[in-house]
């Protein structure tokens, strides 16, 4: 969770709470100020917690003892006749009043350091407005790093890789330079090389262009992670950031590179969680049909269960829900439809899958016709041509053709020893775990 998404009213509360922790209570107050946060943030109640009102019980002021005065009487009549016993009432005296002079002087104290944070944090708000970059410094998470480590510091998906000691290395870039390749960082990053918000932008747009006019997705990759990585050290995370990863994860499926297809669809859940705009029911489509693809029912089900209203209207999350249906009912007539209706960029995540649901389907299909035209399988099947349906069948041993001889507009497939070789190919390529081939 990054307090970028934090609400003002939290921001003014938590420096507020800063201001009145002493040395005494530090450690206490820090600690259940975490707590209270993240369990607002568990409960998506950032927003609409009154946190004026919000008081830290650690911050309460502590009751004097309870001083029973028949025991005081006691220890008077016993003191008369002792004069160390008298000096040392006097000293006892001396230093409850020093304790009440101190208290009352750490209530000025705190009342002058709230002050101070309230006027530091009006400071940088300010300069945050004046500023072009918005959201490249955050100026709440700087006050609060100062006291003590962010509570949130490993909920950051690309902390580790990137940034060494998350807290402690933000810093804003200076560097004005357009492209930059992509090096994974082993030591505190310096401003001199890290770009800032508004170079950042344009290397967007560049890098945009170099895409249309087909550059080298090698290039394209290592300038875009070296992006997200200026992003990351700089802890922006807006409708910028959020369009960076989704360009960057619509080149990836073009090209078919899922693992960083997956980094990006990662950061994304974790930006639109926090509020920020971007594509989110198109990448919520890739992500149903990505559970479709590694055959996890169990996270697809619950996935699918917490789905909003919005979502499902949504014309790409319907087209998954129907692909999921198609997929448990075995309706392979209406998958390849919805595989050539594939909105967005769906049918580059259904290529991964639909060799897997062609064989199957081709395993009824022969168990339930004696004989099959290969025009009539490449139609329903989806394939391209009448070559690439007869490679299918070669490739899984299932090619006997009554007429093999004749043209591919003319075959005719032998659905009866097909069956056999087409359910041996499936089992030996399909249904073996395969950790390599983790989505």
């Amino acid at each position: 969770m990054s307090s970028e998404s934090w609400p003002p009213p939290l921001k003014e509360w938590v420096a507020k709470c800063l201001g009145q922790m002493t040395d005494t209570n530090r450690a206490e107050a820090q600690a259940e100020l975490r707590q209270v946060i993240a369990d607002a943030f568990m409960n998506k109640t950032l927003w609409t917690t009154d946190w004026a009102g919000v008081q830290l019980q650690s911050l309460l002021p502590r009751a004097p003892p309870v001083v029973n005065p028949l025991n005081s009487l006691k220890r008077k009549l016993n003191d008369t006749s002792s004069t160390s016993n008298k000096k040392s009432k006097k000293t006892a005296v001396a230093k409850n009043a020093a304790s009440n002079a101190l208290d009352y002087t750490d209530v000025a104290a705190l009342n002058r350091r709230a002050a101070r944070f309230k006027r530091e944090h009006e400071i940088e708000r300010q300069k945050g407005l004046q500023s072009q970059t918005g959201h490249a410094q955050n100026t709440f998470s700087h006050t609060f790093s100062s006291h003590s480590d962010s509570p949130f510091h490993g909920d950051e998906p690309e902390a580790n890789p990137d940034v060494p000691n998350w807290d402690r290395f933000t810093i804003v870039g200076t560097s004005q330079e357009i492209y930059k390749d992509y090096l994974r960082l082993t030591s505190e990053p310096k401003p001199e090389q890290i770009r800032p918000y508004p170079v950042l932008q344009k290397t967007l747009n560049e890098l945009k262009r170099h895409w249309r006019e087909k550059k080298k997705y090698t290039w394209i990759c290592s300038q875009f992670k070296s992006l997200r990585q200026d992003l990351t050290v700089q802890r922006i995370k807006n409708e910028f950031t959020v369009m960076v990863y989704e360009n960057h994860a619509r080149m990836a499926l073009e090209v078919g590179d899922m693992v960083e297809y997956n980094q990006c669809q990662s950061m994304l859940r974790n930006l639109y969680e926090l509020g920020i705009p971007g594509k989110n029911e198109e990448f919520t489509a890739y992500h149903i049909l990505l559970l479709l693809h590694g055959r996890n029912r169990s996270d697809l089900n619950l996935y699918v269960g917490q789905l909003t209203d919005m979502q499902k209207a949504d014309h790409a999350v319907r087209h998954a829900l129907a692909v999921q249906r198609a997929l448990a009912m075995g309706n392979y007539h209406s998958l390849f439809d919805l595989y050539m209706s594939a909105p967005n960029m769906g049918a580059y995540i259904m290529d991964h899958f639909i060799s897997r649901e062609r064989v199957r389907a081709l395993i009824v299909m022969t168990r339930a016709y004696k004989t099959l035209p290969l025009s009539f399988i490449q139609n329903e099947l989806a394939f391209e041509t009448l070559a690439h349906a007869r490679e299918c069948l070669s490739e899984n041993r299932g090619s006997f053709f009554q007429n093999p001889n004749a043209p591919d507009t003319d075959k005719i497939l032998d659905c009866k020893p097909a069956h056999i070789p087409l359910v041996e190919a499936f089992e030996e390529k399909y249904r073996k775990v395969q950790i390599k081939g983790a989505v």
